[in-house]
């Protein structure tokens, strides 16, 4: 049992290490941009929290319709089906172009209508461009997540995780540029940072598909006809996986968005307070994340190859790696809260409730972690609906209305709102990670596996 163990163990952290790192690289380019935007002082940061939280729900629909990309190229892969796993892309391309340009069109409407949120009139005087700008790079983030997956379920994870290295890095040398004015140009603060972040994504999708496009690995997987037939079925197939996978993240993340709504209801402080803690939260939860995409592209890849043996110890290993990363960030977070908020801004105020927001995140971490990587191998065995309505109970049925109840309307502030998220993070937790050992039992025991 122990030889099992280890072995998926160090399988998934050899996948898992350069996606978690990519991952966390992606997140860095937010980090990044809340650190230099609130030099530019709180109103700027609030903002940044509110135009970036609306647009992460259009993010996240975006990821979990590139879902089916990682799932059927790994499970054609684990099958040899070569021609399949480039097809499976071809669509996955398909998909990310006609879904994020309809985003964007969303999202230019919507751009019209942000003062309907009840934000404080200084935030909503500086929002709209720095909206707008993130908005369209849409486009190029989807597009990006498709190669990215492709690569990595091809077993090839280390050249996207240097690419995303190196978007971070040319996002902070613009930012230096436009946020603050250097080199001619003049100071456009938020704008200014959103002018980068869809500058450095152009970057980094294009520089993608050129190393896809010549890996030998993912180039003997390439499409041979980009101009062919579209197949109806394999849209329907990918939608079948996509569709609930994004459902299950807007719920998710319709949830962190309204908390920040909510938290704009109490005032710009908490807001800049709660952007710092969700940012830091966000951070250490893309390792997890890192870790539950590899797991979950393995669970597929060992389906496809017909060694349904190892699916219980692909999760027992990927859980286990989840909750040592997180408990680690829950010991920061309670340990040197106070100085994290100080990395972003100096107003005692800000810092204040920052803290105390970071103590509960520490609370959630361990949740977190489970809930994420039991999401995600569920769907790499093609298990999507009933997941999809318990993160619905999770987010809406109890986090919400909790965070509602105590922190808008008693007396617990900014600390009610995130104990509500932290209480629904336990529930999803729990019934999803209950339902992936059932899974895994049924299908070990030769139950014939179908989505559920």
């Amino acid at each position: 049992m122990l030889r099992h163990y280890w072995r998926e163990l160090g399988a998934t952290i050899s996948l898992g290490v350069p996606i978690v790192v990519g991952q966390v690289s992606q997140m860095l380019m937010g980090v990044t941009d809340s650190l230099m935007i609130g030099h530019a002082g709180a109103v700027p940061l609030a903002a940044s929290a509110f135009g970036g939280n609306i647009f992460n729900i259009f993010y996240v629909l975006g990821l979990g319709i590139m879902v089916p990309v990682a799932v059927c190229v790994a499970r054609a892969h684990g099958a040899g089906r070569r021609d399949e796993a480039g097809e499976y892309l071809r669509h996955g391309i398909a998909l990310s172009v006609g879904f994020g340009v309809a985003e964007v069109l969303l999202l230019v409407v919507l751009c019209t209508q942000l003062g309907r949120f009840g934000q404080p009139p200084e935030v909503l005087a500086i929002v709209r461009p720095f909206f707008l700008l993130i908005g369209m790079s849409l486009v190029p983030v989807l597009m990006y997540l498709a190669f990215r997956q492709f690569a990595e379920a091809m077993g090839r994870p280390w050249m996207p995780m240097c690419i995303m290295l190196g978007s971070v890095a040319l996002n902070a040398g613009l930012n230096w540029v436009f946020i603050f004015g250097h080199l001619g140009v003049p100071a456009l603060g938020l704008t200014g940072a959103g002018i980068s972040t869809l500058a450095s994504r152009i970057a980094a999708t294009l520089a993608l598909l050129v190393w896809v496009r010549h890996d030998p690995v993912t180039r003997a997987a390439w499409p041979r006809r980009w101009t062919a037939v579209w197949s109806t079925p394999r849209f329907r197939e990918m939608l079948r996986v996509g569709l609930p996978a994004a459902t299950m993240l807007f719920f998710e993340c319709t949830a962190f968005a309204w908390s920040t709504i909510m938290m704009g209801w109490l005032g710009a402080v908490p807001l800049a307070a709660h952007q710092i803690a969700i940012t830091c939260a966000s951070v250490a939860f893309m390792f997890p994340l890192g870790i539950s995409m590899a797991a979950g592209m393995r669970v597929s890849h060992a389906l496809g190859a017909g060694e349904t043996a190892r699916l219980r110890w692909i999760g027992l290993a990927a859980l286990s790696l989840a909750l040592a990363t997180t408990a680690t960030f829950a010991v920061a977070f309670a340990g040197f809260g106070r100085d994290i908020a100080q990395w972003f801004v100096r107003e005692p105020d800000v810092v204040a409730v920052a803290t105390h927001l970071l103590m509960v995140a520490a609370l959630f971490q361990l949740f977190d972690g489970c809930q994420v990587n039991a999401a995600s191998m569920l769907r790499g065995m093609m298990d999507v609906r009933v997941p999809a309505a318990l993160t619905l109970v999770a987010y809406w049925g109890i986090a919400l209305p909790i965070g509602y109840a105590a922190g808008v309307r008693g007396h617990f502030g900014p600390i009610g709102i995130w104990l509500g998220i932290a209480i629904g993070l336990a529930f999803a937790a729990l019934t999803l990670v209950a339902r992936f050992l059932r899974r895994t039992r049924m299908v070990q025991s030769g139950w014939p596996q179908r989505t559920a």
